[in-house]
């Protein structure tokens, strides 16, 4: 640990799982206080458990974000006691995936794929930003996607949705970087929890790419501490691409 953190606090959404538990841990392993959020209960005391092990400090909120602005304050609100009326960091990691194209896609599913990718985290940086700026700054983190600048021929919707989430870091940058709340995002490539084999789709996406497999969460989780940290203080309104080369390299094989 280089307590790269230290003293701060930090409100993780979706870190029950993958990338959100990744980056969760890495956060208290750097000296940060993680409120570890999601809707399981039992995944959630399991990072918790593991975070208090190592030496760490973190409680789970437990929050379905559905998209409705008072699902996001309430979880802006009840973080911010458990963290000590403070949130120094905050991660919009929570997030769905639906597989079906665009001619099978209902109404249902994408009112449910814009209020959890796009409205909870716009809300609860609402909710949260404000007090990061009268508190004198703080580092607001959004994950996009790859594949919302390299199209794919499924997830056209949530594709949009990531979109959205990468014009709205920018604007953030905009609107809160003066008060000192530097905005900026993390665009994961494939990336598969570890021991995990990579076949079908998910093997196929990452070839033709310089790291030609799928990343795992501690490389999304080592970026995540970088924009949380001091030595990104001139790092405002950037997506970072931590993608294994895919969306900006082509590597073509010798004949």
């Amino acid at each position: 640990m280089t307590a790269r953190l230290q003293n701060r606090t930090a409100l993780v959404t979706g870190a029950t799982s993958n990338i959100g538990r990744a980056i969760a841990v890495a956060f208290a392993a750097e000296g940060a206080h993680v409120v570890v959020s999601g809707r399981s209960r039992e995944r959630g005391d399991e990072v918790v458990a593991e975070i208090r092990a190592a030496g760490g400090k973190a409680d789970f909120v437990a929050a379905d974000l559905d998209g409705s602005p008072a699902a996001s304050r309430s979880l802006a609100e009840t973080a911010t006691g458990v963290l000590g009326g403070r949130i120094d960091i905050l991660v919009n990691n929570a997030g769905i995936y639906p597989g079906a194209v665009t001619a099978d896609t209902d109404e249902a599913s994408f009112d449910r794929v814009y209020g959890v990718n796009v409205k909870a985290p716009f809300f609860l940086t609402a909710a949260v930003a404000p007090a990061m700026a009268a508190a004198g700054g703080g580092s607001i983190i959004n994950l996009g996607s790859w594949i919302a600048r390299l199209g794919i021929p499924v997830g056209a919707l949530y594709s949009s949705s990531k979109g959205a989430v990468e014009t709205l870091t920018r604007a953030w940058a905009a609107e809160f970087g003066p008060s000192g709340v530097r905005v900026n995002a993390i665009s994961p490539g494939v990336v598969l929890p570890p021991g995990t084999e990579a076949a079908g789709p998910a093997a196929s996406m990452m070839k033709g790419t310089p790291a030609d497999a799928p990343g795992t969460p501690d490389a999304i989780a080592h970026a995540a501490v970088y924009l949380a940290a001091d030595e990104s203080a001139f790092v405002q309104g950037t997506v970072i691409d931590v993608d294994g080369g895919r969306v900006g390299v082509a590597v073509i094989a010798a004949a």
